[in-house]
């Protein structure tokens, strides 16, 4: 098991919460910056390259959740967790190479916070590539004096070639056949030491997308909605992730996607519904 950032003294808090910050595998590798939090970083931007996209070349629905990951709730305040998470895709952003987050925070309270996001496209605020909303809990205080962190993101080179995010971030086949990640490990963690929203929605997209090929034949689809609720902490792991298609017959195909921690009595950690879009050769 990860450290838990809550089980430090409250003088080594920023020093853990460095630590995990910068090991954490999500937002460098996608190569998305956090202002508030990152050294330097003014805007919340984010590339979109191939490993991002479908096989038509539109944007998919785990790459937007790690561009804007609601709530906008920052660790300065408190110890975030997500509750919900919910994104409407309104433009496949095929041609677009870099998007920009527009944050609004609607209220944060005592142990709740809300917001929502437009994620654009960076060069043109206009054309809006899909709308989010969302809500999380307070795991905690945390102690004053935060300083931004140097954490400099993953600067590849966009190319076919780029691996599938669901072989960098551990995700394979069990001899069972379903999806899992192993086990959590720093480079797949919260600060409080849970499996971290990236490889959970990362996870979810991937068994659902696999799922739609296997029922239908194609992978021809484009996200259009895609709503996640984070149930429990996932701690222990494997974690293995299960989906279902429904409406298979019809233009749009719906799918539900779960998430358990085996090794900690079977719970469900998060579950995803989504519907996606026939495309059309």
């Amino acid at each position: 098991m990860v450290d838990d950032i809550r089980t430090v003294a409250p003088e080594e808090h920023w020093k853990q919460f460095e630590k995990a910050w910068t090991t954490l595998l999500t937002y460098r590798y996608l190569g998305k910056g956090t202002r508030h939090l990152d050294l330097g970083v003014e805007k919340d931007t984010m590339p979109l390259r191939h490993d991002m996209r479908n096989s038509t070349g539109g944007i998919m629905a785990a790459p937007l959740c790690i561009a804007a990951p609601e709530p906008d709730w920052r660790d300065d305040d408190c110890v975030p967790a997500p509750v919900t998470m919910s994104y409407d895709v309104l433009d496949p952003a095929r041609d677009v190479r870099r998007v920009e987050v527009l944050r609004e925070v609607i209220n944060i309270g005592r142990s709740m916070g809300f917001s929502r996001s437009r994620i654009v496209d960076a060069e043109n605020h206009d054309r809006v590539i899909a709308i989010s909303t969302g809500s999380g809990v307070s795991l905690g205080d945390v102690p004053g004096g935060y300083e931004l962190i140097d954490n400099p993101v993953y600067d590849l080179e966009d190319s076919p070639d780029l691996p599938r995010l669901r072989d960098v971030f551990k995700i394979h086949r069990s001899p069972e056949g379903a999806l899992q990640i192993d086990e959590v490990v720093p480079e797949l963690a919260t600060p409080h030491g849970a499996l971290h929203l990236g490889p959970i929605n990362i996870a979810l997209e991937a068994a659902a997308m696999d799922e739609i090929e296997a029922v239908t034949g194609s992978d021809a689809f484009q996200v259009v909605h895609w709503i996640v609720m984070m149930v429990k902490p996932g701690l222990v792991g494997p974690f293995v992730v299960t989906a279902e298609v429904l409406g298979a017959g019809g233009p749009l195909v719906g799918v539900e996607a779960t998430m358990v921690d085996v090794g900690n009595k079977g719970w469900i950690i998060a579950t995803a519904a989504a519907s996606y879009r026939r495309v059309d050769d």
